[in-house]
């Protein structure tokens, strides 16, 4: 692999404007796809083989033109102190708006007079009228989000205190802030590690290229296959994520090479060649994690992973060929001034010669960080730098390390014993919001249950049906239950129960497996509270076969990259740890509440459903990343003869300072979602932020040297009979290495590409 590669990267090198120009066409198509394509709304939301999920499919077949899943809205209404909304003008006021919602927009399906239904609170002082859809929250259009504000800006001026719930007010994520402050950060970061802006800027370059490429695509194809505003949302984040990093880890190995004193194109096919390597298996495990979010069977949920995971196929394309090509249109500006000084100091004193021919007149970094013999050991003197002084203090100390990052972390995944899945409803919207206000109305007027009604569907007829209405109508936890509403044909009932607690509730959740268990087959409990409970089940059932599929399938690609069992045992079990201690971290502050005024959780309440496999999928690709460009460099020092421990030097010296660089830019780039206003988006921007701290810094940078120092020369063991049946794909170059061999061999060190270039400039 690391010989095709180097011949890629050489080749997008020699042939920079092709390569550039078909990754602008590519750009462009995709561009003017996406802008002749139908704007992207939600992709169809359902999970298969659920009881909530057949419930609605009954009622879709029974009940026609009902859309049970579309989206609702309520309009709570709160009389002026002193009065009622009985009184004769407020009772006026609530019918006019009524009638108004009515006729605002072709997608309501029905509008419920709350005088007609009695959905007034004992003491009269607070009223609501429900407001159903026919299709769902992201799907509804501007203006019929505008008409449900106008009305209840109407009803407040006459006195009346109006806040609108319900999905209906659901905005499709908006992007565009979070991740201009995470470019803004990475960009500073990059400038940090590389003192060249020119350096820094390619990362940034391609990553937007390739998130843009993606994206687009996406949007394209949205009306086609059904693909939401969501999905572009995690092929952005992920996709600007692993495009920085991809790029990042080659524009190193390119300075690096430099340094060596190779010629610019050579140093591209060298850093396309061994990064590359690095960069291509990294990605595989990344696509892995994402695809293999098809195991919780939701097609939604599916199809996200699809394409993100091309998105980080086109990231890992863009690092192998466009960076290669824009290595070559940077000429020199690509090292920091200083270092072109040096090198230019260097060759007027007579001592640049080793640094390529005349016109590239550069030998990157060598002014600033010496130079390497041919078994990759730095001149003494050179001196260290902050990787390479870490590194020598986890040799010495590596059971003090060890013991310390895995207590550590041991300690802070404590609270994930005590995770509790749920999703988030209006309860945990901020004080400030008008669903917050809306669900805090209804709980005070009626009971927090309201917040959350059941939809039972009985497929029998009126005998049926009553007997159980009047059945669940003696569980605990019920407040009260509706008359059943029947079909045309009257083989079908539709019955509304209100529990007593709200609907991320422990009691709530009881609640529905009890009707459920105790009722017959042909009765089913749907309802968006019953569709979140059965979600989170899903999601709960789906992550042990997940993190089997995922880190089985990734223990294999990295054992074949590393050609030893015990690296990758170490790396898998390092992630768990890494993944579990964030996991502990987010119940403490979102469900528990520790420091939840410090991030802004105004409600806590159960872990959203989505986030343990979430967090697994995103978590781990990233985590591979890290460890497979700072591990490859180990093991390609140790096969070149190294010692273990003197390997282990030299992959801190060369990988340290840009996996941290990397490390800080994801964080950034997560941490930028914690302002978020949803508590959905402030989780997972929080988890993911602290799962990327977690495995970077402790488990990738403590936690593996450690390991590795302790086991020494066995760490790299494997059996043979697996050798042997494993392919070989020259991860480390040694191919490349054995070339230097063929060309000292032939005299003066260059390929015939070389001697005719230098033919054709004479």
């Amino acid at each position: 692999m690391a010989t095709f590669l180097y011949k890629l990267g050489r080749f997008a090198f020699r042939r920079r404007k092709l390569v550039a120009l078909v990754w602008v066409a590519l750009l462009a198509v995709a561009g003017f796809a996406a802008s002749a394509a139908p704007a992207a709304t939600s992709s169809s939301f359902s999970m298969p083989g659920t009881e909530a999920q057949k419930a609605f499919d009954l009622i879709d077949e029974r009940f026609p033109g009902t859309s049970a899943d579309g989206a609702t809205a309520r309009v709570v209404f709160k009389a002026p102190k002193g009065e009622k909304m009985t009184d004769k003008a407020n009772k006026a006021e609530v019918k006019k708006v009524v009638a108004e919602l009515r006729t605002s927009s072709d997608q309501v399906a029905d509008v419920v007079d709350p005088y007609q239904v009695k959905a007034i609170s004992q003491d009269r002082t607070i009223a609501y009228t429900q407001v159903s859809y026919k299709v769902s929250g992201m799907e509804l259009d501007e203006k019929d989000c505008e008409a449900l504000t106008e009305a209840a800006e109407q009803a407040e001026d006459s006195g009346l205190t109006v806040e609108i719930g319900g999905d209906a007010l659901q905005a499709a994520p908006e992007t565009g802030a979070s991740e201009v402050i995470g470019v803004a950060i990475a960009a500073v970061v990059l400038v940090i590690t590389f003192g060249a802006l020119i350096a820094a800027g390619l990362p940034l370059l391609t990553a937007l290229i390739g998130v843009g490429i993606g994206v687009s695509t996406i949007t394209a194809l949205s009306g086609v296959l059904d693909l939401g505003s969501t999905t572009a949302t995690l092929a952005t984040m992920i996709g600007l994520a692993v495009g920085i990093d991809y790029a990042l880890f080659i524009v190193s190995r390119y300075r690096a090479e430099l340094a060596e004193g190779r010629d610019r194109e050579e140093a591209a096919g060298r850093a396309t060649g061994t990064a590359g390597s690095a960069v291509v298996f990294a990605g595989l495990t990344v696509v892995i994690a994402l695809v293999g979010l098809a195991v919780a069977n939701i097609p939604m949920l599916s199809k996200m992973g699809f394409a993100a995971a091309g998105t980080v196929v086109i990231a890992v394309l863009i690092a192998l060929t466009l960076i290669p090509a824009l290595l070559g249109f940077a000429g020199n500006r690509v090292v920091g001034r200083k270092a072109r000084k040096a090198a230019a100091a260097a060759t007027a004193a007579g001592n640049g010669a080793s640094g390529g021919n005349g016109e590239d007149g550069e030998n990157g970094e060598a002014g600033q960080q010496g130079t390497l013999d041919k078994h990759g050991h730095k001149h003494a003197a050179e001196k260290p730098n902050m990787g390479t002084r870490w590194a020598r203090f986890v040799l010495r100390h590596p059971v003090a390390v060890l013991l310390v990052g895995v207590m550590g972390l041991g300690a802070i995944a404590v609270p994930a014993a005590s995770l509790e899945l749920g999703l988030p409803d209006d309860g945990s919207q901020p004080t400030s919001t008008t669903q917050r206000k809306a669900y805090d109305l209804l709980s005070d007027g009626f009971g927090p249950g309201f917040n959350g009604p059941l939809l039972v569907v009985v497929d029998g007829d009126k005998a049926e049906a009553d007997g159980t209405a009047k059945k669940i109508s003696k569980l605990d936890g019920v407040a009260a239950v509706t008359p059943a509403t029947y079909n045309k044909a009257g083989d079908t009932a539709m019955i509304t129960v209100i529990p007593k607690d709200r609907p991320s509730s422990a009691e709530t959740e009881e609640l529905v497996h009890t009707i459920r268990d105790t009722s017959g087959d042909n009765v089913q409990v749907t309802g968006a509270t019953a569709m979140n409970i059965d979600f989170s089940q899903r999601m709960n059932d789906a992550l042990v076969p997940y993190l089997a599929l995922v880190v089985g399938l990734a223990f294999l690609l990295l054992m074949v990259v590393f050609r030893s069992v015990l690296v990758p045992l170490k790396a898998a079990l390092g992630f768990l740890l890494s993944v579990v201690a964030a996991l502990g971290a987010v119940v403490a502050v979102f469900q528990w509440g520790w420091l939840g005024s410090l991030f802004g959780v105004e409600q806590t309440g159960p872990v959203m459903s989505m986030m343990p496999i979430f967090m697994v999928g995103v978590v781990f690709g990233l985590a591979m990343d890290y460890e497979v460009f700072l591990v490859t460099r180990m093991r390609e020092a140790y096969v070149h003869g190294e010692r273990p421990a003197q390997a282990i030097v030299t992959g801190f010296r060369h990988g340290a300072r840009v996996v941290t660089a990397a490390a800080v830019i994801m964080i950034a780039v997560f941490a930028g979602f914690i302002g978020s206003s949803e508590q959905m988006v402030k989780m997972i921007g929080f988890g993911l932020a602290i799962a990327v701290l977690f495995d970077a810094f402790l488990v990738r940078m403590a936690i593996v040297p450690a390991v590795l120092a302790l086991l020494g020369g066995k760490a790299w063991w494997l059996p043979r009979w697996l050798d042997k049946a494993l392919p070989s794909v020259d991860v480390e170059g040694e191919r490349l290495r054995e070339m230097d061999g063929e060309q000292a061999a032939d005299g003066d060190g260059r390929d015939e590409d070389d001697k005719e270039r230098e033919l054709v400039r004479a």
